[in-house]
C-alpha cells in the first residue's frame, strides 16, 4: 500500500509573487485530471501557471475533503488511490485565520485495491469502497497526510458490487449488495461497529446510488426516497419519501456548505433542492436541457451552479429554487452516448467558477459577481475532472 506510484513530473514555485509579514492574501489552486492520460495538473488560479503535473496509474476521479489539505485521485482502472498535498494550509484562530502556502507535492502513501470507485470523507475519516472486492478500507485523513503507514480498518460488505461506505464516528455505514444479482444496484445499507459487527437491521434502499453530507446530516439516494442519517453516536436512519415529486429519483447528491441543504439530480433535466427538516422538503428545478455537472458554492451558500449540455453555465438560487443567471461558456456537449465520454466539469474556486472544456483543451474562468467569462487557461490534453482548493488568511 505504500509504493511511489504518484510521481511529480514538473514543478514550479508555488507563489507567483512574494509576500511579506502579516499580509492577508487569498490563494486558490485548481487540480485537473486528464480524461485519457493518467495525470493530474495543478494550476495557480491567479496566474494560470502550471505548478506541477503528477503521473498516475490510470485516469482518475478527484476528491478533496473539508480540510483542503490534499487532493485524492481515485484510479479505478489503476487499482489504487493516491494523494497530492495541496500546499495550502488554513489554520483557524477564531478571530482570524492563517494561511501557509507551499508547493503541491505527492504523498508517498498509496492505498491499493481492486477497482476503487467511491471516496467518502466524514469527521476526519476516509472510507474507500473497492467495487471488485466488495470491501471498504477506512483510514484517518491525518494519518494519510503524514505519509506514513496507514492504520486501516477493512470491512466486508458481503460481495463485490457497485457500493459505497460512509464513516460515522465509531461506526461505518456500508451498502448491501442485491442478493439476486450483485451487478445490480445495492438494496440498502447496514451499520457496522468498529469490530465489523452488524448493528441493527438492514435499512432498505432499493437502487441505492448517491450520498452527501451537509453539517451533521447525511442523505443517501434510493428509488423511493432518501435515507436521512443523523445522531451523535450510532447512526439514526429514517426514510424520507419523494412526496409531491413526479416519478423519478436522485442518483447524485451534493451537500450545502454554510446552509444545511442538499442538491440532487432528478432525472436527466431536473434538479431538486432538499431540506429534510422542512414541512415541504423538496423543491424541483426544471432545466432548459439536460444537465452535465453541478456544484454548490461554499463561499456564497445560497448559490449553486449547473452546466447543461447546450454549453451554458447556470447559477441557481437554492433558497428560491430557480435559475437566476445563465452564460454560454463552451460549444454544446450532448449527453447522448456513453456516460464516461469527456464532458465539462465545474468547481467553485473563491470568486470564480472553473469549467473544464475537454474538447478545447482549456479551463474557462467565470467571475461570479459579474457572471462573465474573464479568462481561459490552456491545458494540455483533455482536461476533465476538477477540484479547487484554497482560501484566505494571514501570512506571518
Amino acid at each position: 500500500m505504500h509504493a511511489r506510484f504518484l510521481l511529480p513530473l514538473l514543478a514550479a514555485s508555488a507563489l507567483a509573487t512574494p509576500t511579506f509579514a502579516d499580509d492577508h492574501i487569498s490563494a486558490w489552486r485548481l487540480f485537473i485530471a486528464d480524461h485519457a492520460q493518467p495525470s493530474v495538473t495543478a494550476l495557480d488560479l491567479a496566474t494560470g501557471d502550471t505548478l506541477a503535473t503528477f503521473s498516475l496509474a490510470s485516469p482518475a476521479s478527484l476528491y478533496t475533503t473539508h480540510s483542503g489539505e490534499a487532493v485524492y485521485a481515485v484510479q479505478g482502472a489503476g487499482n489504487q488511490v493516491s494523494a497530492i498535498a495541496s500546499g495550502i494550509h488554513l489554520d483557524d484562530h477564531g478571530d482570524h485565520g492563517d494561511i501557509e502556502i507551499t508547493d503541491p507535492a505527492a504523498i508517498d502513501t498509496v492505498m491499493s485495491g481492486e477497482k476503487p470507485v467511491h471516496f467518502v470523507e466524514h469527521g476526519g475519516k476516509i472510507a474507500l469502497f473497492f467495487d471488485a472486492e466488495g470491501k471498504t478500507r477506512v483510514v484517518s485523513e491525518a494519518d494519510w497526510l503524514d505519509g506514513g503507514t496507514l492504520a486501516t480498518a477493512e470491512l466486508d460488505s458481503g460481495a463485490p458490487h457497485h457500493g459505497v461506505a460512509v464513516p460515522w464516528g465509531d461506526y461505518t455505514i456500508v451498502s448491501v449488495p442485491n442478493p439476486a444479482d450483485a451487478t445490480a444496484l445495492p438494496i440498502g445499507v447496514k451499520v457496522l461497529d468498529a469490530s465489523g459487527a452488524v448493528v441493527g437491521d438492514l435499512h432498505a434502499c432499493p437502487d441505492l446510488h448517491g450520498e452527501a453530507s451537509s453539517g451533521n446530516v447525511l442523505v443517501i439516494a434510493c428509488a423511493e426516497g432518501l435515507l436521512i442519517v443523523t445522531g451523535s453516536g450510532a447512526p439514526e436512519i429514517t426514510l424520507l419519501p419523494y412526496a409531491g415529486l413526479p416519478e423519478g429519483k436522485s442518483t447524485t447528491l451534493l451537500g450545502g456548505v454554510g446552509l444545511q441543504y442538499f442538491l440532487g439530480n432528478y432525472g436527466a433535466d431536473k434538479l431538486v433542492t432538499i431540506d429534510p427538516s422542512a414541512e415541504n422538503p423538496f423543491r424541483l428545478i426544471d432545466l432548459p436541457t439536460r444537465r452535465v455537472h453541478f456544484a454548490a458554492d461554499p463561499v456564497r451558500p445560497k448559490f449553486a451552479y449547473v452546466f447543461t449540455e447546450d454549453g451554458q453555465l447556470r447559477q441557481i438560487d437554492v433558497l428560491k429554487g430557480e435559475i437566476i443567471q445563465s452564460l454560454a461558456v463552451t460549444e454544446p456537449y450532448s449527453m447522448d452516448g456513453e456516460w464516461s465520454l469527456p464532458r465539462p466539469r465545474i468547481a467553485v474556486a473563491g470568486d470564480v467558477v472553473a469549467v473544464t472544456d475537454p474538447n478545447a483543451g482549456a479551463v474557462h474562468l467565470v467571475d461570479i459577481a459579474s457572471f462573465t467569462e474573464t479568462r481561459s487557461i490552456p491545458v494540455a490534453g483533455a482536461p476533465y475532472n476538477i477540484v479547487a482548493v484554497g482560501g484566505s488568511g494571514t501570512v506571518h
